[in-house]
């Protein structure tokens, strides 16, 4: 079995239960040691056969898969595997080798930042959607032309979640200022770099100025950027239904008297 493995934000702590139970039970790991602390591998057997991907081609991790067809691998990645992780090439190999795999999710670098910076990304008559996106540069042939971009998603004014940027500031600024955008040179923003590791740092911004607090912050590597009215310093303009005493759902009657409507019996804001 090849385990796809998020490690989280860094934070040995922060790796899930799962995740770290993959780990003790694995022969091989592949892991990133550029973006993953080596404390993640205390969780590893001393005699486990270790390999870093940080200098390692598509070719030469498979190459390690297609070695151990009997071993219980472990391909740690950092944050959740499932967002800018390149499994997707990973999954076809193991697909076309007919190699079984899982993958286990991890806290991403955007959950962690906002939990460092103790905000909610979605918030009543802010922003009820989160963007993941990054600025395109040599990896633009990704991006769907014509469909995504930071200028285009700024156009609707969610929560975005900002990846693999902080290096390019000024365009950064001037994507999310691009005209018909729905932010302002003082929509708020967070900088978060290494969210969780002993050098963590959390700063606020806005918009307009991320180049000269990008700059302050001397990090443009495993840089998180946050922005968004939700993150405002502010009480919330207006309260979430889901525990209203005026709104019923599935598993609460009205406790005021009024009429309530029906909701998602989710957790989650409707």
């Amino acid at each position: 079995m090849i385990s796809f493995v998020g490690a989280g934000p860094g934070a040995p702590d922060l790796l899930t239960l799962r995740g770290a139970r993959r780990l003790a039970e694995a022969d091989v790991v592949v892991w990133a040691a550029s973006l993953v602390p080596p404390a993640l591998l205390d969780h590893c057997r001393d005699d486990v056969e270790v390999h870093d991907s940080a200098g390692m081609t598509l070719e030469d991790v498979t190459a390690v898969y297609a070695a151990h067809p009997e071993a219980a691998i472990v391909r740690l990645h950092s944050g959740d595997p499932t967002v800018y992780s390149a499994i997707g090439e990973q999954i076809d190999w193991c697909t076309a080798h007919e190699r079984a795999f899982e993958i286990v999710p991890g806290v991403s670098s955007m959950a962690a930042a906002a939990a460092a910076a103790g905000r909610e990304l979605t918030v009543p008559g802010l922003a009820q959607s989160v963007v993941m996106t990054r600025l395109a540069h040599r990896t633009a042939a990704s991006v769907p032309e014509g469909r995504e971009g930071v200028a285009r998603f700024a156009r609707l004014g969610p929560t975005m979640a900002i990846f693999l940027s902080a290096a390019r500031p000024d365009e950064l600024r001037d994507e999310l200022l691009a005209l018909g955008t729905a932010y302002d040179r003082e929509t708020p923003a967070v900088l978060a770099h290494r969210v969780s590791w002993p050098d963590e740092q959390v700063v606020t911004a806005t918009v307009g100025g991320l180049p000269e607090a990008i700059a302050a912050l001397g990090a443009t590597t495993t840089v998180m950027i946050l922005v968004g009215e939700a993150l405002r310093s502010a009480p919330v303009p207006a309260r979430s239904h889901v525990y209203a005493p005026g709104y019923a759902h599935a598993f609460r009657a009205t406790t005021d008297g009024a009429c309530g409507g029906p909701a998602d019996a989710g957790t989650d804001r409707p």
